[in-house]
């Protein structure tokens, strides 16, 4: 009888895609994977440890997991990725966890052995064990960061970048082709630095271009996460003359102020996000515009925060995620001067979304009684549940579609917006 594995992930969409690149480097012939953790004799935790936050979670969910073991409802835990790769002491604080298991490589074929019994190959899996809905997938194009900004602890988890080989990367892609996904989202730490670790330059228009040509099936290809000094106007053309790509750009600025931006160790100021938006606008009229930003950052002054308040609401972004700054051991800035205390990151933050709530719901309102794409995604309580070009999986809003027709899913629907609403929209299909 097969050993029943059970795969619990945690973190972002780059740990999804090695979530599924390990469960599909199993031996299927002796394990089996199970949707369902409590049927599950081993479980395997890939685990995040970007920031505090993202910590907790983690050892929350093993210590979760310790006890459904010690009831003998487990037999084994196996903790993968991110925190077993940061922290090499974890087993004195965790005895009940069988094994550790750092991080695999992508371009690497080795064989690893968690200690426990399981065998896990770094070879490229011949077969990939989706965890996301069929009708879309994740494809990570790179590993590491290029960059060295002063707050991250993704270069000492992941190392240095390492970018996948094209004929790999073709190869997922005319997979997904054949499978006719509706939506292909491409993926990394910092998308535009792939290449540089081989050509000393971003490849990434270039293998885009080989990219489209090897999926004539696929809906949408949406590109997540763009660092803001490699935003090309090549790669900008190339976006707005294709009818895959979508016109939806996550443009992680992290702040506006040039002395934080400095200190951050961002090599882009104030003056250049600003004309790299409106280029961007320029030349994708109607493109939806994502950023992130970090609030708190020390030293930061109430002063450069309202700067970067202004800002916002000036360049009314579509979409905007905020993170309070967390202190990272190991990190440049762990050390600066001028930590700023917890109440006051919580307050800056707490203007920060309620200003972006204001701005989101005015930029939705545009929409009213337009017709725009929708990819529907589920259907709950009667109702479809789909995304415009504008909403990447799990981060962005949704579209509610009001229909007595039956919709599939995966597929896509023309859909005319009668409602709108802070982040998400309401709409009936088009007869």
């Amino acid at each position: 009888m097969k050993q029943k594995i059970g795969i619990l992930n945690l973190g972002c969409p780059r740990n999804l895609v090695d979530a599924e690149g390990l469960a599909g480097r199993l031996d299927f012939k002796d394990y089996s994977i199970v949707d369902d953790i409590a049927q599950a004799g081993v479980v395997l935790v890939n685990t995040c440890a970007f920031i505090q936050e993202a910590k907790r979670e983690s050892i929350d969910a093993i210590l979760d997991l310790v006890q459904l073991k010690k009831q003998g409802k487990l037999k084994k835990i196996i903790v993968y990725g991110c925190l077993a790769q940061r922290y090499k002491n974890l087993a004195k604080d965790l005895p009940e966890v069988d094994a550790f298991v750092g991080r695999l490589g992508l371009n690497h074929e080795s064989t690893h052995s968690t200690g426990s019994g399981l065998m896990v190959s770094e070879v490229e899996p011949s077969k990939r064990f989706a965890l996301t809905p069929k009708h879309y997938a994740y494809l990570k194009i790179c590993e590491g960061c290029v960059n060295q900004c002063s707050y991250c602890v993704i270069p000492k988890i992941k190392g240095r970048l390492e970018s996948l080989d094209e004929q790999t990367i073709i190869r997922k892609v005319k997979r997904f082709n054949r499978q006719k996904i509706s939506e292909l989202n491409i993926i990394g730490q910092d998308i535009t630095g792939f290449g540089i670790d081989t050509c000393g330059e971003s490849q990434l228009p270039g293998l885009l271009r080989k990219i489209i040509s090897q999926a004539p099936d696929i809906g949408w290809i949406r590109l997540l996460y763009l660092n803001p000094q490699r935003i090309t106007s090549e790669l900008l053309e190339l976006m707005a003359s294709s009818a895959q790509i979508c016109k939806y750009i996550d443009l992680p600025i992290q702040h506006i102020n040039n002395r934080i931006l400095k200190l951050m160790h961002r090599a882009i100021t104030k003056e250049e996000i600003i004309a790299l938006i409106k280029k961007i606008r320029k030349i994708i009229p109607g493109v939806y515009l994502r950023t992130s930003l970090i609030v708190g950052f020390p030293s930061e002054t109430e002063k450069e925060f309202n700067e970067l308040l202004e800002f916002i609401q000036e360049a009314k972004f579509d979409r905007l995620g905020a993170f309070i700054y967390s202190r990272e051991e190991g990190t440049p800035a762990f050390n600066f001067k001028g930590q700023i205390p917890q109440r006051l990151k919580q307050k800056r933050f707490d203007k920060i979304m309620s200003a972006q709530r204001q701005i989101a719901a005015g930029e939705n309102a545009k929409f009213l009684n337009k017709t725009i794409s929708v990819l529907v995604e589920e259907k709950q309580d009667g109702a479809y549940i789909g995304r415009s070009q504008g909403d990447a999986p799990e981060v962005d809003g949704v579209v509610y579609i009001n229909t007595r027709q039956l919709l599939k899913i995966g597929k896509f629907e023309q859909v005319r917006i009668t409602d709108t609403l802070e982040y998400d929209l309401v709409g009936e299909v088009k007869s």
